[in-house]
């Protein structure tokens, strides 16, 4: 017998399945136009870059690249040999696939009323953030840790006011292998403490 609404349901299921979040780092020839020539290069392709945040690492000849790509593993495939055939990049690393440490960097101007700045503050300190510039009617704000940190303090700090907000994007490292210290949730030590797995 047919089982057309087997195969149906099937791609139905598939298409409703969310996509997996990947972490790649490129490290690439530090020379002009590298960055453009990537991220056109990808985006041309309709790849569906969520982050992309670059830098130079501990040799001036290179830079790195932090990409956050959302899709299955035929996608990050695809990103991968993409990536390799720019002559530019020296080496492609899949972060996500390993034990390893990501941060995000916001700067965030928050509207501040005179009665408002102790709340501000007291959210501020409670997320690990520091206030780095006060104006007569707004407060800039730092804040870094890991993505659902910076989300959640967006969130809260909204009622506010948000006047101007900036992120880096995500960077990530792998860790070292025979550390002394192990967190295995890959928990950051700046999160609040409700925010911490137990």
């Amino acid at each position: 017998m047919p089982r057309h609404g087997g195969d149906k349901y099937r791609a139905f299921a598939a298409a409703e399945e969310p996509l997996m979040r990947h972490v790649l780092s490129a490290l690439v020839q530090n020379v002009p136009g590298v960055l453009a020539q990537i991220s056109g290069m990808l985006a041309s392709r309709g790849f569906n870059i969520e982050s992309l945040a670059v830098g130079e690492t501990e040799d001036p000849k290179l830079s790195r690249m932090t990409f956050v790509v959302r899709g299955d593993d035929r996608v990050l495939d695809q990103v991968g040999k993409q990536l390799e055939k720019v002559v530019t990049v020296v080496k492609v690393i899949d972060i996500s696939a390993q034990d390893f440490v990501e941060r995000d960097l916001m700067l965030i101007k928050v509207a501040a009323k005179l009665g408002s700045r102790g709340e501000i503050r007291e959210l501020t300190d409670i997320f690990r953030g520091r206030i780095v510039d006060v104006g007569a009617n707004e407060v800039m704000i730092e804040i870094s840790g890991q993505e659902r940190k910076i989300n959640s303090f967006i969130e809260l700090i909204r009622p506010f006011g948000i006047v101007e907000l900036v992120r880096t994007g995500r960077i990530a490292m792998v860790r070292s292998t025979g550390r002394l210290r192990d967190d295995k949730d890959g928990g950051d030590e700046n999160e609040p403490p409700a925010m911490r797995k137990s």
